[in-house]
């Protein structure tokens, strides 16, 4: 007897939401239904199809005309291509000391690119001219990893959003000591729907040379691309990327997704709304006894930090991150499908705990 196929049930209750990061989201409806349209048929592997190349011509929209996209599985990976090429073996970034390649990737720049990074504490995640200086210094000594190249993350790991003369001044300040600038924009979105500005205002415009584009944190499946600003400053990217493992053969299902996000204004729509629930969270608990706020809120993430006990009890019921332990702050992050009664739901569980710890 032939059995009939059935459709496949979900695993997990599609009602719960978390904030613990914007990477719990599931992929857009548009994004998949961008990957249904894609397959069928036979396109020429590892980047020689027509989505490829439509989505140079859609990052060329945003970026400029001299813009080059490079699509990549991930964040960690588009982070340790752009580097890899902007710098020599000798070669050092200076970044932030909260900066996602220095604490959350592995050590995947330095032990995988094989470059030095040189961090510097920030009070809100960035870089200044200034903060730069204090460990752009000792060209030529043999004994010292030679400083060549600036990261920033737009927005960043604190969120806070650089503007665009800050980000102009790093360029200019970098460019001027010979240095290059990366720009780590996995959420980028996000920065550019809380500035209002374009992405080419904050970057070709602003000086950076390489920018890691995101999206997996604003609906993609997966994907992320390297989009090389300045030409001058790469060198080697298509070899690079084989070399990193990160050569989709069937690349064309990663650019039909970054297409579906950048090719219309599924992009700023989907941050927007991230970033709308953020500032609906941080109102909805602000004033709250016992807790205190610990960053702006400018994009889509919330800091705070609680008394003894709260987080623990508030995670039995909503998935969070502990930004830093000793101090108590946590990290509440916002995503596309987030909704006002999500937000809701949260706000009135913390506001329990809290009468309950503070009695």
């Amino acid at each position: 007897m032939t059995e009939t196929p059935t459709s496949p049930q979900p695993l997990h209750d599609r009602s719960y939401r978390g904030f613990a990061s914007d990477n719990y989201a599931g992929a857009h409806p548009e994004v998949l239904e961008a990957i249904a349209a894609a397959n069928g048929g036979h396109q020429i592997a590892y980047g020689e199809d027509v989505y490829t190349a439509e989505l140079q011509m859609v990052v060329r929209r945003h970026f400029g005309e001299q813009a080059e996209a490079f699509p990549v599985f991930n964040g960690t990976g588009a982070n340790v291509i752009s580097l890899q090429s902007m710098l020599p073996r000798w070669g050092a970034v200076v970044c932030s000391t909260t900066a996602h390649i220095h604490t959350d990737e592995n050590a995947a720049p330095e032990r995988v690119a094989g470059l030095k990074l040189l961090t510097v504490p920030t009070p809100d995640g960035k870089l200044t001219p200034e903060l730069i200086d204090v460990e752009a210094w000792g060209w030529g000594d043999e004994h010292r990893a030679q400083p060549l190249a600036v990261s920033i993350t737009q927005t960043t790991e604190l969120g806070t959003a650089y503007t665009v003369d800050e980000i102009a001044a790093i360029s200019e300040h970098a460019h001027s000591l010979g240095m290059t600038v990366h720009l780590d924009g996995s959420r980028i979105s996000n920065a550019a729907a809380s500035l209002g500005a374009s992405f080419r205002e904050f970057t070709t415009d602003a000086g950076v040379d390489v920018v890691s584009l995101g999206g997996t944190k604003n609906g993609l499946l997966y994907g992320e691309a390297v989009v090389v600003l300045s030409p001058e400053a790469v060198t080697g990217i298509p070899f690079l990327r084989k070399l990193d493992m990160q050569l989709a053969s069937k690349m064309r299902f990663v650019s039909a997704q970054l297409i579906a996000l950048y090719g219309s204004d599924l992009w700023l729509r989907s941050a927007s709304h991230a970033n709308a629930m953020a500032a609906r969270l941080r109102a909805a608990v602000e004033g709250l006894p016992g807790l205190e706020f610990t960053q702006e809120t400018q994009a889509n993430a919330v800091f705070a930090t609680l008394p003894p006990g709260v987080a623990d009890r508030l995670r039995e019921s909503f998935r969070f991150y502990d930004w830093n332990p000793a101090t108590r702050e946590v990290r509440w992050m916002c995503a596309f499908d987030t909704t006002p009664d999500d937000i809701d739901a949260f706000a009135a569980a913390l506001r329990r705990e809290l009468e309950r710890a503070l009695g």
